[in-house]
């Protein structure tokens, strides 16, 4: 009769479970944490009526299955993916979790408060792994939200059935190879933040050249050791020589500075970035790639803005260097800034014309015609009447400028040595006007910040870009671009790519090398503390 007893009590268990459950998900009340949205009500509906609200991650016997303890285990460490764990109530679900098992007989009401909140909080982080957290345009960015194309229920209901959640998130994560780098980057990290010499300022009297000697460089080599940039202990050094100039060189490249070993105000500002805020850099870099839509596993360009660097790649998933790497020149910060957006590059214009924006003829072109009436002359420059590089040029006669003002005519500069677009342009069409292109000002890319432009993106080796882009047209070898490039004649010329190739104009201030160094940018749009705001407003 015991046993009658006992099996009859553990089916009316059962059936508090499913009851409650029922409940849970058709009201949306219960759940730890957050209540789930409509959005979310619905995916979890869906989910249990599959099983007939029975638990999906929690055996008969009170334990949870091999896939909810990797769900569960996911959540808690959610920090390795640069989210929080808070967002997923991961501990009120661990506690959950210790309570289930400790009892010999599970509240019904615990058991399910458990399995429904766990699928609730995992639907939300797979979400968040595959899309991001936060939209990309309600922070400026001109890029949409990962177009769904995933049944995040149907993929769940496979990975309980199948016991395979680790799988199904592999599957969900971006492809980029650079995803996998940053997150490994982040855990070396993490480490750091429990140096308290990482996080306290340290001061040392700038500029210190190669040569000079002070009392404070134990201090700088301390720092130096714990940043990876000095290998092994160099004592108390007194002089700022040897192994400690290499080490702020080392550092000063990692940083986007001039790698001169003069340890100035710029340089000791950057070794003075707490080792809090390097992680949390390494957070947003992770969360922006996962805005980045699947890019089809095919050749690829990437434009790092505040790295001013564009690297050409021949899938997302590629490991080790990229095919090629060059520097650019992006806008100016304030001003003319390089949009981030995805677009398809189509086609190469050698010998391009430069149409002069409008705003650029308003507010700087037509003052300079003003002051210098020989000015469109010497700077290789025409006005025109219609769109396309056949239009008709105007003589520049009365009233001429009042046209341009109303943008009646435009201005035009002829290709040749003085074009601002260099000898090569690279169209991806978009509505900000924006595209790659050479430029005359070589000596620009001297420096370590190059936010000059209006806004297009000019690309320091054109050549090597050129050929890169036309491999699939074996007909245009490298000698035939140059050609192309330097053709007297002055006659641009088209030519169209053999399939659209994909351009990320891009914006992250860390970013990984294959082999593990770990790279910072200037934040010169200051777009990361914009981002870590909507992260904060999206999980408070």
């Amino acid at each position: 009769m015991a046993g009658c007893s006992d099996s009859a009590e553990k089916e009316s268990r059962d059936d508090a479970v499913v009851q409650t459950l029922q409940t849970m998900v058709r009201n949306g009340r219960g759940f730890p944490g957050t209540r789930p949205g409509a959005e979310e009500l619905t995916r979890l509906r869906r989910l249990y009526e599959t099983s007939g609200y029975t638990p999906l991650w929690i055996n008969l016997s009170g334990d949870l299955r091999k896939s909810g303890k990797e769900a569960l285990d996911r959540l808690r460490n959610a920090e390795s993916e640069g989210l929080r764990p808070a967002d997923y109530f991961a501990g009120s679900l661990d506690s959950l979790a210790r309570t289930v098992s400790d009892q010999e007989s599970p509240d019904p009401a615990i058991v399910a408060r458990l399995d429904a909140g766990l699928s609730h909080a995992v639907l939300e982080f797979l979400r968040h792994i595959h899309v991001g957290r936060v939209a990309p345009r309600s922070v400026g960015y001109s890029i949409d939200a990962v177009k769904e194309q995933h049944d995040f229920v149907a993929l769940l209901e496979a990975a309980i059935r199948d016991g395979s959640f680790e799988e199904i998130v592999r599957e969900l994560e971006p492809p980029l190879e650079q995803y996998r780098l940053t997150r490994t980057a982040l855990g070396e990290f993490r480490k750091r933040e429990t140096d308290s010499l990482l996080e306290q300022p340290i001061r040392i009297p700038v500029p210190l050249k190669p040569g000079d000697t002070t009392a404070s460089l134990a201090v700088l080599a301390r720092r130096l050791i714990a940043t990876g940039d000095l290998a092994g202990q160099v004592g108390s050094p007194v002089r700022y020589e040897g192994a400690l100039v290499e080490a702020v060189r080392r550092f000063q490249a990692r940083h986007g500075l001039a790698p001169d070993s003069v340890l100035g105000k710029e340089t000791l500002d950057e070794i003075n970035v707490p080792a809090s805020w390097r992680v949390h850099q390494l957070e947003l870099s992770l969360e922006r790639l996962r805005w980045l839509r699947d890019l089809d596993n095919a050749p690829f360009l990437l434009v790092n803005i505040p790295m001013f660097e564009l690297t050409a790649w021949t899938s997302p998933s590629a490991s080790g260097p990229p095919e090629f790497r060059t520097g650019v020149i992006v806008g100016k910060a304030l001003d003319t800034e390089t949009p981030v957006f995805v677009e398809e590059m189509q086609y190469v214009i050698f010998q391009p014309y430069w149409n002069i924006p409008p705003s650029i003829t308003k507010n700087e072109t037509i003052p300079a015609i003003e002051r210098d009436k020989d000015y469109l002359r010497k700077n290789g420059m025409e006005i025109v009447r219609g769109q396309g590089d056949d239009a008709d040029p105007v003589d520049p006669s009365g009233g001429t400028l009042e046209k341009l003002a109303r943008g009646e005519l435009r201005i035009r500069q002829r290709p040749g040595p003085q074009n601002a677009l260099g000898p090569v342009k690279f169209v991806f069409p978009n509505n900000q006007n924006i595209y790659l292109h050479g430029t005359p000002a070589e000596q620009l890319f001297d420096r370590s910040r190059r936010d000059f432009s209006h806004g297009c993106v000019r690309v320091e080796d054109p050549t090597s870009l050129a050929e890169w882009v036309l491999a699939g047209k074996p007909e245009w070898t490298r000698e035939r671009i140059v050609e192309a490039m330097n053709d007297g004649s002055r006659i641009s010329q088209r030519v169209n790519l053999p399939r659209p190739l994909t351009v990320v104009l891009y914006y992250t201030t860390a970013s990984v090398e294959p082999d593990g160094t770990v790279r910072f940018a200037r934040d010169i749009y200051k777009h990361d503390p914009e981002l870590d705001r909507a992260l904060h407003r999206v999980g408070d």
